[in-house]
């Protein structure tokens, strides 16, 4: 099964970019019809439980999301919640953790052994305008120490095109090691994890060929975790909603040493783990 899921020759271009886009990977109508519900009603529930009237359309594939708008509109923290419960939805969960996601990682990886990180899957929304919660550059392995042999299945839920704001990625970046970083500087505003940035990220980034691939849902980036990126600047009117999971080679031998550490977001230092790789923000 893993060895007919890419080709030779996307292996390859995986191996050489450390980004790989592959069409139609999900089913649509199977695998994400009922994320999509599970979504629109959570809307609803939500909106619900603090007497808001929300009135909206039926639900379709196309306005899942039908009232967030208006929901966040009301009151920003509802959208939060939101946010909270849908990575809790079983369709959501049977996705993550489904073969044909362990197949591919032992496809391009060469492993037995498969991981999905703690706290290391969800499904974002990047909301129109919205910078304090926006993902600038970074790798994804500072922040998922489970093992540095780490991928990223990034896929939509709505199709991204140019003002939506499609993931940026530097093509190459992930054969240049991990990077080192500093906290606070110019994204000191930002909350927790959002205030860490690469360091000198100007010349970095701009070292690197830069693309922004354009995504319908049943879409699938797969990403390296040393691989640099962004989010994309959303300026529809829209949500960008998109899922991603993070899985891990429990045999690569750094994560065996410090013991396969969970997301930043479940608690892990990584200041601590990755001590190296952090500078003072004068030093920025």
């Amino acid at each position: 099964m893993a060895e007919m899921l890419i080709s030779d020759a996307e292996k390859a271009e995986f191996a050489q970019n450390g980004v790989l886009v592959l069409r139609g990977f999900y089913d649509v109508q199977r695998d994400l019809l009922p994320i999509q519900r599970g979504i629109y009603e959570i809307i609803g529930l939500v909106a619900a439980r603090h007497g808001l009237a929300l009135p909206r359309a039926d639900f379709t594939p196309e306005n899942f999301d039908a009232g967030y708008t208006q929901l966040i509109a009301a009151n920003r923290a509802y959208g939060g919640e939101v946010y909270d419960v849908v990575k809790q939805l079983p369709a959501f969960l049977r996705l993550i953790a489904q073969e044909r996601n362990e197949a591919l990682f032992r496809c391009i990886r060469g492993t037995d052994m498969v991981g999905i990180g703690t706290a290391s899957y969800g499904i974002r929304i990047d909301n129109p305008g919205e910078e304090q919660f926006r993902s600038q550059w970074h790798q994804e392995y500072l922040f998922q120490p489970q093992s540095i042999d780490g991928l990223v299945l990034w896929a939509p839920l709505v199709p991204v095109l140019p003002e939506t704001g499609p993931v940026l990625y530097c093509i190459g970046s992930h054969r240049d090691g991990l990077r080192k970083c500093v906290r606070g500087g110019a994204y000191a505003g930002k909350s927790g994890a959002y205030q860490i940035a690469l360091q000198d990220e100007e010349r970095v980034t701009g070292a690197y060929e830069q693309r922004a691939p354009l995504t319908n849902p049943g879409d699938v980036i797969v990403m390296d975790y040393l691989t640099i990126h962004q989010s994309g600047y959303n300026t529809s009117a829209r949500s960008r909603w998109s899922m991603q999971t993070r899985y891990f080679n429990f045999r690569e031998p750094r994560g065996m040493e410090i013991g396969w550490k969970a997301s930043v977001t479940a608690g892990t230092d990584i200041e601590a783990i990755f001590a190296e790789y952090f500078v003072e923000s004068s030093q920025a």
